[in-house]
């Protein structure tokens, strides 16, 4: 399969999966009535409020811890400049997560001097930061599920998965470096995990500290604002695996969001009205970010063009290897 055929299924796919979710979540999986009658009851402007907070304080942390790794890991870059090719970028999201990353990714690297190790800076180092913090979020939390560890067995299953996936990926790296053994493309990861040490990883890993208490202290507020009140220790479990199902290739996480939330919080409020939060949370960020694009308006019709214009001459667009999918 070549460039122009994989570019164009990316484009694709998202909408594809999202139809099908869609037309099943709302088709088939939920009462329209019961579900109008939830928002109706809700306190709205306090929820949009928590909504608009939460998407606001993910669009200005993340932007910014990832100028901070631009910054020192491969060029001294306006932090300035990376805010507005970030804003710029949001403006794809509205179409296609794809498009958004693609945009976002080619203007950091011509921000840097054409240098590509911007995008694995900016991908990497949050991609990263994020997970170890969503996992060791996940696993405080267990303990004080209601229910205990037997009634939670599938975050202890998700959990243990992870660990498992980091203690192996560990286990492969100290093999390596000890010369016991070597694995095909083991060299390149150890050479990527060399030029970001922990200590130079902290910054990081604190401000998504900071940034994931305050995501489920807020999810805590919306969720009460919109009367399906949900505990702190349940969405300090499981907001991670909700950023898990995120995944999927889909346009804006719509489909994907109301599902995880109906399965993963049943015990806190009916499925309808859970999934008319979920889709609720899903139109309020969409809005946020044609709002971002259109704030930096200039730089998202550059950042767009640019990227239709690379496609069109048949030169390759940078695109991160990881991508984190709770980065909105």
């Amino acid at each position: 399969m070549n460039e122009s055929t994989r570019a164009r299924w990316r484009g694709a796919l998202p909408w594809i999966v999202s139809a099908c979710l869609l037309v099943y979540v709302f088709g088939w999986a939920t009462d329209w009535q019961r579900m109008q009658a939830a928002t109706e009851r809700a306190n709205l402007p306090l929820f949009v409020a928590f909504a608009v907070a939460d998407r606001m304080a993910f669009f200005v942390i993340w932007t910014w811890l990832s100028a901070l790794a631009i910054r020192r890991f491969v060029a001294d870059v306006p932090v300035a400049s990376v805010f507005a090719i970030r804003g710029g970028s949001e403006l794809g999201r509205v179409v296609s997560n794809h498009l958004s990353d693609a945009a976002y990714f080619l203007g950091v690297v011509r921000l840097s001097g054409g240098r590509m190790d911007a995008v694995i800076a900016s991908a990497f180092v949050p991609v990263v930061s994020h997970f170890s913090v969503m996992l060791v979020q996940m696993t405080l939390a267990l303990p004080f599920l209601k229910g205990g560890l037997g009634g939670n067995r599938s975050v202890v299953a998700v959990a243990a998965i992870l660990w498992t996936i980091i203690a192996l990926g560990a286990l492969a790296v100290w093999l390596f470096r000890s010369g016991r053994v070597s694995f095909p493309g083991i060299d390149r990861v150890v050479a990527w995990l060399d030029r970001f040490p922990l200590r130079e990883l902290a910054p990081f890993l604190w401000g998504f500290a900071l940034l994931a208490a305050f995501d489920v202290q807020i999810q805590w507020l919306a969720s009460h604002a919109f009367g399906v009140p949900i505990e702190w220790s349940a969405l300090a479990a499981r907001i991670p695996i909700v950023y898990l199902s995120f995944v999927i290739p889909t346009l804006g996480n719509f489909g994907t969001r109301e599902l995880a939330w109906a399965a993963l919080f049943e015990d806190f409020g009916p499925r309808d009205a859970l999934i008319a939060y979920a889709l609720s949370i899903n139109a309020i960020f969409l809005l946020l970010n044609a709002v971002l694009g259109v704030l930096f308006l200039n730089r998202a019709l550059e950042l767009i063009g640019a990227v239709r214009r690379a496609q069109r001459e048949g030169e390759p667009v940078p695109h991160p290897m990881l991508r984190d999918p709770a980065d909105l």
